[in-house]
C-alpha cells in the first residue's frame, strides 16, 4: 500500500465538536491528485488506522483537508486525533482512494447529515467548478454543531446549498427535500451521514419512486453490527481461503475474519476501517462464492462476486481462491 508522509499544517474549529486538519507533504512538494468523494487512511498508531473523507476542492494540489467530529462513543480514532494531533505533527497517510465517485448525470442532489458533509462538500466544489447543475442539502442539529458551515456559506457551492437545523424544527423526517419528492430520470442522489439518517432518506426516496441505482451512499459505520457467532448459525461456518500466488490454503474459523487469519500467517493485506465501510481491503476472488457483509460494494458488484472485503465478509462456498 502506497503511503505518504505529511505534516499537520493547520488545525481549525469546524463546529463546536469538529476540527479541520490541513495536511501538506512533509517534503513540501505536491500531493497526489484526488477526485471528489475520495478518502485517505490516517495512521494514528501501530494498530489504529482510520479513513477520513477529503473535504477540499479536487483542484487543490498542495494540501488535503479532513474534518473530524469527536465521537466519545466511537472506536477511539476521533478521540486520539482530537487529543494528540498538533500543528507540525508528522503523519503517515495512504494515497487517496475513491469508492464514492460522482457519476455523470444531468443534475446532482447532495444530501448530508452532520459530518456527512465532508465528501459532499468536495463534490459540490467540483460540480460548481465545472458549472454543473446541483443542489446541496445539509442537515444539522444546530448552527453551532454544523460542521464546515462557515466554509460552505462563504464558498461557490454556498449559493446552491440549503441548510437545515433540527433545533429549529427543520429535519429530514419532516419530509424529503423538494428535489427528492418526485423522481427525475437524469438525476443522481448522494447521501452521507449517520446510519439512521441515510437509511431514512434512502427508504423514503425509494418509496417516492427513485430507482436504487440513482441513490449513492457512503457510511462511516456498518448499517448493522453483526451478532456474535454461535454454534449452528451461518457466521459460525468455517471455510478455507487459498492464495492464488502460492497455492497455500488457510482455514478461517467461525470466530476469526479472513484478514485476521491471513495476517497471523504473514500474508500482507491492506486494512483500514476493519468494518467493511472503506474498501481498503477489497480483494479479488478468483473462485468460490463470497458472503458479502460490507457497506462498500453496490448490489451489482456484490452479485458479480469477484471481490470481497476480507475484514468482515465470509464465504458461502467451502473455499475461496483469492487473487493475492
Amino acid at each position: 500500500m502506497q503511503t505518504l508522509d505529511v505534516i499537520v499544517h493547520t488545525i481549525s474549529l469546524a463546529s463546536a465538536t469538529s476540527r479541520t486538519y490541513e495536511l501538506r507533504a512533509a517534503d513540501g512538494g505536491p500531493l497526489p491528485s484526488f477526485e471528489a468523494g475520495a478518502h485517505i487512511d490516517v495512521h494514528l498508531g501501530p494498530s489504529l488506522v482510520r479513513p477520513y473523507s477529503l473535504c477540499n476542492s479536487p483542484r487543490e494540489k498542495g494540501r488535503y483537508l479532513i474534518c473530524v467530529r469527536r465521537d466519545d462513543t466511537g472506536r477511539g480514532g476521533s478521540r486520539t486525533l482530537h487529543r494528540d494531533l498538533t500543528v507540525g505533527r508528522r503523519l503517515r497517510i495512504s494515497a487517496p482512494r475513491n469508492h464514492f465517485p460522482l457519476v455523470a448525470a444531468g443534475h446532482h442532489v447532495l444530501v448530508a447529515g452532520g459530518i456527512g458533509i465532508t465528501p459532499l462538500l468536495s463534490m459540490a466544489e467540483a460540480l460548481a467548478a465545472r458549472g454543473a447543475s446541483f443542489v446541496l442539502h445539509h442537515y444539522t442539529s444546530s448552527a453551532a454543531e454544523a460542521p464546515l458551515l462557515e466554509r460552505l456559506q462563504n464558498s461557490a457551492p454556498g449559493e446552491r446549498a440549503v441548510v437545515h437545523h433540527s433545533d429549529q424544527g427543520d429535519t429530514v423526517r419532516a419530509g424529503l427535500p423538494p428535489e427528492l419528492q418526485v423522481p427525475e430520470p437524469d438525476t443522481a442522489v448522494y447521501v452521507c451521514g449517520p446510519d439512521g439518517f441515510m437509511t431514512h432518506v434512502v427508504a423514503e426516496a425509494m418509496a417516492a419512486g427513485w430507482h436504487p441505482g440513482q441513490l449513492h451512499t457512503e457510511r462511516f459505520a456498518p448499517a448493522a453490527q453483526a451478532a456474535p457467532a454461535t454454534a449452528g448459525d451461518e457466521m459460525a461456518t468455517a471455510f478455507t481461503v487459498r492464495i492464488a500466488s502460492t497455492g497455500t490454503g488457510y482455514r478461517v474459523p467461525a470466530d476469526r475474519t479472513i484478514a485476521e487469519v491471513l495476517t497471523a500467517h504473514g500474508v500482507d493485506v491492506e486494512l483500514s476501517c476493519e468494518q467493511g465501510i472503506c474498501g481498503a481491503c477489497l480483494t479479488p476472488v478468483l473462485a468460490g462464492e463470497p458472503d458479502h457483509r460490507d457497506e462498500v460494494q453496490t448490489p451489482d458488484e456484490r452479485a458479480a462476486g469477484d471481490r470481497i472485503t476480507i475484514c468482515c465478509s465470509r464465504a458461502r462456498s467451502p473455499e475461496l481462491l483469492l487473487g493475492l
